[in-house]
This record gives C-alpha cells, sequence and structure tokens, in this order.
C-alpha cells in the first residue's frame, strides 16, 4: 500500500484508454441538428412548390394550406416549415418560381428570330392537357388584388420582366429590326398583354391554337413590331 506523506498530493493511478474505442468516436460525425433536411435542398423545395400549385388548382387558394402542402409532397409539415416559415411566404415563392420561367424565355437571345422563338415557347408552356399550373397562377392572381404580399410580388417580378423585354426591343430599334415610331416600353407592354391574352385562352380554347393558326399569329406578331417597308 502506497503511503501518502500529510502535505503531499495523492498519485492516482492513469487510466488506460481504448485506442479503438478512441479512434471511432472521432471519426463519427456530429449530429444534425433535428428537422434539417439533407441532400438537394434546392430540388426538394421545387417540388414543394409543385405541390403547392397542384393544392391550390385542387381546391382553390384558400383551401390551401402548409399541412395539405406536405400531404401532397409526402412529408411532415415540419419539413415544409423548415423552407417557408407560413403561407404568405410560400405563396410569394410559388409567384416567384412562374416568374422565374418567363424570365428565361427572355434568354433566348436578341433578333427577330429570338422574339418569335419566345412567343412559341410561351405558348409551349401553357399545357391545355395540364390545366393545374394555369388555373392555380390565375387563382393567385385574382387573389392578389386583396392580398397586399402577394400583389407587391407581382408587381416587382412583372416590372423587372418588362424592363428586360423592353432593353431587348430597344436594341432591335437600334439594330433595325424593330419599328422606332413606338417606344420601346410600350411595345413590351402591348406584347407582354397580348401573351397574358394567349396564355389565358389557350388551354380554354385548345383547339383554336392549332399549329396553322399558331403560326398566323406569330406571323402577325412579328409584321407589327417589324420596320415600315
Amino acid at each position: 500500500m502506497e503511503i501518502v506523506t500529510p502535505g503531499e498530493p495523492a498519485m492516482v493511478a492513469p487510466v488506460p484508454v481504448d485506442s479503438a474505442a478512441s479512434k471511432t468516436a472521432a471519426t463519427v460525425p456530429p449530429r444534425r441538428g433535428r428537422g434539417r433536411p439533407v441532400g438537394d435542398r434546392e430540388g426538394r423545395r421545387t417540388e414543394l412548390l409543385d405541390a403547392a400549385m397542384k393544392v391550390i388548382a385542387d381546391e382553390g387558394f384558400a383551401g390551401m394550406s402548409l399541412r395539405k402542402v406536405a400531404q401532397r409532397a409526402g412529408c411532415t409539415t415540419g419539413a415544409v416549415s423548415y423552407y417557408f416559415a407560413s403561407k404568405d411566404e410560400m405563396l410569394v415563392a410559388v409567384i416567384e418560381s412562374r416568374f422565374d420561367e418567363f424570365d428565361k424565355l427572355l434568354e433566348i437571345g436578341d433578333g427577330a428570330g429570338a422574339i418569335r422563338a419566345m412567343f412559341e415557347r410561351w405558348l409551349e408552356i401553357t399545357n391545355p392537357e395540364d390545366p393545374g399550373v394555369w388555373v392555380a397562377g390565375f387563382q393567385l392572381l385574382a387573389y392578389a388584388r386583396h392580398e397586399p404580399t402577394l400583389a407587391a410580388a407581382y408587381q416587382r417580378r412583372y416590372a423587372r420582366y418588362r424592363e428586360t423585354f423592353a432593353a431587348i426591343l430597344a436594341g432591335g430599334q437600334r439594330d433595325g429590326w424593330v419599328r422606332r415610331d413606338i417606344p420601346a416600353d410600350l411595345l413590351a407592354d402591348q406584347l407582354s398583354a397580348m401573351g397574358d391574352g394567349w396564355m389565358m385562352l389557350f388551354p380554354i380554347e385548345p383547339d383554336r391554337f392549332g399549329p396553322k393558326r399558331v403560326k398566323a399569329l406569330l406571323d402577325a406578331t412579328m409584321a407589327m413590331i417589324s420596320p415600315a417597308a
């Protein structure tokens, strides 16, 4: 037995360390926070927005909730809440996602052929066989009249779209393939309104928008913006 002299600290025998256990503990990754999704977050966010559009199309604006979106997407309400803190936040994100599609139309390029291709694509994304997106979009637009948050999102994104479109047309005026007697911003307004009208009627009257008529509409559109001969 070891004798300890008064006033001296007791010697404690070292505890043997299990090197294997120590190595295992060092390689265990830290635990993730609860509720935090893993994997392709942007892809998951897109799936939730698609689910929200379907819920709005099927049950209306008033019937849409984060819980119903979660049910449609096959996940928990908590998972939806991680991406969107409220119903209004999700609805604004839905509006933003729709305008993202329209912004892509303006990336086709410059020139008369690009403008024509843009309108062709505009009609293509209005699929009469899958009217869910169309129905949800117009429900949101109708309710935006009474919801300032939604109205602000529409105003902001539509203004950005028109500004970009007007810049493309102004470039066409400088290069000589767009008429100069009408300001570019007015032409952008007119053409955007025309495209919106096609988008509203195409799902309702798909037979009226057959290939021959679509070609005639596109020819007329290009004739409207081209300089006088």
